[in-house]
């Protein structure tokens, strides 16, 4: 008599395998270029010092004319909302922030691209400027691209949470360590002569600007012909800059009729 014959066994499940898919890859040319045009001004802020000599309270030619100072923004200069980030009080702080540049603004670049990447650094600017001159004493000055840089760290940790699924298990301690950069540079932030409010200020910029207008990676495809689509479009990136400003000049137009 026939039988049927027995079905093969099971075979065993072979363990699932994550499968990367590459991120955009592309020469950080915006980045570059900042860094090159301040060092170039900083050098120009020692030859000022070298033919006109040092101003008030120890200001540069450039310092004078560019330097956030409260009592010339009332008066109409609001270009100081944003030439600070290009000015440095001394070698020590331009190679610092611009170590802190290099850092965090190469590898957002190449996910930002250039142009956005540019909006996200003189946003960041602007709302670090906008924060200090509304909260910090009108006796002082600053000048630095640390409201600029708070921008990019801030942009960096939302960057990572939003794309959280992309990334994997490491992104936890990615996000964990961005916190603690911001946590330990806030709290030297609170070392006298240095401007926390600017910190602050261009750190809420960079998160909000993200949050509504950074690359949400979406990947398309079949195995093995992988791809990453950015859902952000161009009026999300034009509402994230409005998300900014609005709030930010609303700041500083509070702190002009004060």
């Amino acid at each position: 008599m026939n039988e049927n014959p027995l079905p093969p066994a099971p075979q065993p499940a072979s363990p699932p395998r994550a499968i990367r898919v590459p991120l955009p890859v592309s020469v950080p040319y915006a980045t570059y270029v900042i860094i090159g045009v301040t060092a170039l001004v900083y050098v120009l802020q020692l030859v000022s010092v070298a033919v006109f000599g040092s101003f008030v309270q120890g200001m540069d030619y450039l310092e004078l004319y560019g330097a956030r100072i409260n009592e010339l923004i009332r008066a109409g200069e609001l270009w100081r909302f944003f030439t600070p980030a290009l000015l440095h009080a001394s070698p020590p702080h331009l190679l610092f922030n611009m170590y802190a540049l290099f850092t965090f603004g190469s590898n957002l670049e190449r996910h930002f691209g250039h142009g956005r990447f540019v909006l996200l650094y003189i946003l960041g600017a602007f709302a670090g400027n906008a924060f200090s001159f509304l909260l910090m004493n009108d006796a002082s000055f600053s000048v630095g691209a640390s409201t600029a840089v708070f921008g990019l760290i801030g942009a960096e940790g939302i960057f990572l949470y939003q794309n959280r699924k992309l990334f994997g298990e490491q992104v936890k301690g990615a996000i964990n360590n961005v916190i603690f950069v911001i946590a330990m540079n806030l709290i030297i932030g609170l070392t006298p002569g240095i401007d926390m409010w600017g910190h602050v200020g261009g750190l809420l910029g960079g998160l909000i600007f993200t949050w509504f207008g950074g690359p949400n990676w979406k990947v398309e495809g079949i195995f093995p012909s992988f791809s990453l689509v950015d859902e952000r479009t161009a009026q999300d990136v034009l509402i994230a800059v409005m998300a900014v400003l609005l709030p930010f000049v609303g700041l500083a137009v509070w702190g002009m009729m004060r």
